[in-house]
């Protein structure tokens, strides 16, 4: 997983912590994007997406030999 990557999933996460303690997103949608965001925020701190391996995404970029 590549470092943009990591950041949006950081700052996606954050958006949507907000938006579910100030009050803005309740009930049910308001829990779903809650674990979404908790998955969001683990996947980019560990650097691996398990979805990304079975659908062969690579955000990481080419590593060159030197």
């Amino acid at each position: 997983m590549g470092n943009t990557d990591r950041i949006i999933r950081v700052l996606l996460a954050a958006v949507v912590a907000y938006l579910y303690f100030s009050g803005i997103v309740t009930g049910t949608l308001g829990i779903v994007l809650i674990v979404f965001a908790g998955v969001f925020l683990l996947t980019s701190l560990i650097g691996y997406c398990p979805l990304y391996s079975i659908v062969g995404v690579n955000t990481c970029g080419r590593k060159t030999s030197a």
